[in-house]
């Protein structure tokens, strides 16, 4: 019997051996002593500093202080923060959560879904954690987190001698603010990108990912965080950097993966630090002459315009949606909009929207994460039904759609239960619709 292949590490997956490390007892991971983890210098800023700062206050005044740390402290506290990270790798975990009042003192990784303190991580406290994290932003970024309250940006797991330990290992970090202290989230992201027959589509809706076959139009990729959008996307750009020769532009916030060009030349702007925002990353791409664009998330209206406006001209874009079915990203990307607007938005969605996929990652049996996923694949039918509004039809094409691609998140998940990927309780706890999914399996 064929199992569903379980992601690899990245954008939320956690895979490996199916065993679920045991955090916090000691486990043969490397212990950070941590009664005074950083150097003097670092104490030194705290005693000085005025005890009536608090909040953004007190962050601004860490920022001018750590200018007067020497390099050499800084970089201790780089690598005490790379240790960190390299605990991730060792332990085959997704996410890392530091600093803010809510870790109490300590690092929290997840593991095959499950987010728990790791006691032999080391302890601090939440201005020692203020100041690690400080320390690996860069003057813009402590801009951006004075302004903005949050800054996203990737970062890359190096050795002492500042090159990549062996197989870049990139992860996507975002600090903010933790009741008036700063927190930290970081998410690993794969090593390299998951081959795109390994996901699992049916072939005409392979097809349609490629530009060989379908050179313009937009297709969503949809799902909480952590569902695995990127690991998608980034499996879409690999194969299509292998199949044609052209141009794929990749605007984000932050990057992940970095694709080296092959067969394709491929372009990575990162919002906030090449580019000012998603919108000004479509305009100024269509001067640029790309054939596909990837837009790292759809935001907003005018973020939503533009996308329909890259497709419109011509272009093949990819992009993403915080939503949790086909039907439910094409009523928001409506709902956007003011009432007398949506049904020119309508039209103009049903014209350039040719694929919607609606993803999940669930607990696997044995450890480690699987796939499920909703197909949508943009017919005739489809598109008239976008046009009238008749989007309560749609999910009954799909049930039916299964020749050409299509499948609901209920069909998939009856299927990983089927053939042993997956429990029937873990199936109940996903299915969006729980009455269609039990019509599947009794």
């Amino acid at each position: 019997m064929e199992h569903t292949p379980h992601l690899p590490v990245g954008d939320g997956a956690s895979v490996g051996n199916g065993l679920s490390p045991d955090l916090g007892t000691g486990d043969g991971g490397p212990v950070i002593e941590t009664e005074r983890p950083l150097p003097a210098s670092y104490y030194q800023v705290l005693d000085e500093m005025p005890p009536d700062l608090e909040g953004e206050d007190r962050i601004r005044w860490f920022i001018d202080r750590l200018d007067e740390v020497p390099k050499a402290d800084r970089d201790a506290v780089q690598t005490l923060y790379d240790g960190l990270a390299q605990r991730m790798i060792d332990l085959d975990a997704s996410d890392l959560d530091f600093g803010g009042p809510a870790a109490n003192g300590t690092v929290w990784y997840r593991v095959d879904g499950r987010k728990r303190a790791d006691e032999t991580a080391g302890t601090f406290s939440m201005d020692e954690a203020d100041l690690v994290i400080l320390t690996l932003l860069s003057p813009a970024q402590h801009q951006r987190l004075l302004d903005r309250l949050a800054v996203d940006f990737g970062y890359t797991l190096p050795d002492h001698t500042g090159r990549a330990r062996g197989i870049l290992r990139r992860f996507r970090t975002t600090t903010y603010y933790d009741n008036k202290h700063l927190a930290l989230s970081k998410r690993v992201l794969a090593h390299q990108p998951r081959s795109l027959r390994s996901l699992g589509f049916h072939p005409i809706i392979e097809r349609g990912f490629m530009f060989r076959h379908v050179r313009d139009g937009l297709t969503l990729f949809t799902g909480v965080t952590g569902a695995g959008k990127s690991t998608t996307l980034d499996a879409i750009i690999d194969a299509n950097n292998k199949d044609f020769e052209g141009h794929i532009l990749v605007v984000a916030q932050p990057l992940e993966y970095i694709h080296t060009s092959k067969q394709c030349i491929v372009r990575h702007r990162e919002v906030g630090t090449d580019v000012k925002s998603f919108t000004d990353g479509m305009i100024q791409g269509l001067r640029q002459d790309p054939d596909i664009v990837i837009v790292g998330e759809m935001r907003d209206p005018e973020t939503i315009s533009t996308a329909l406006e890259t497709a419109d001209t011509g272009h093949k874009v990819f992009s993403t949606l915080h939503t949790g079915s086909a039907v439910e990203s094409i009523d928001r990307i409506v709902a956007e909009y003011p009432s007398e607007e949506q049904d020119r938005i309508r039209y103009r969605l049903a014209d350039v929207l040719r694929c919607v996929v609606s993803q999940k990652l669930l607990p696997a049996i044995g450890g480690g994460r699987v796939l499920a996923k909703e197909v949508l694949w943009v017919t005739s039918a489809v598109k008239a039904a976008i046009k009238n509004g008749n989007t309560h039809e749609i999910y009954q094409m799909i049930w039916q759609g299964g020749d050409q691609g299509m499948i609901t998140l209920e069909q998939d998940l009856a299927r990983l239960v089927q053939i042993g990927d997956i429990t029937m309780e873990t199936a109940m706890n996903y299915a969006n619709n729980k009455r269609r999914f039990l019509s599947l399996v009794h």
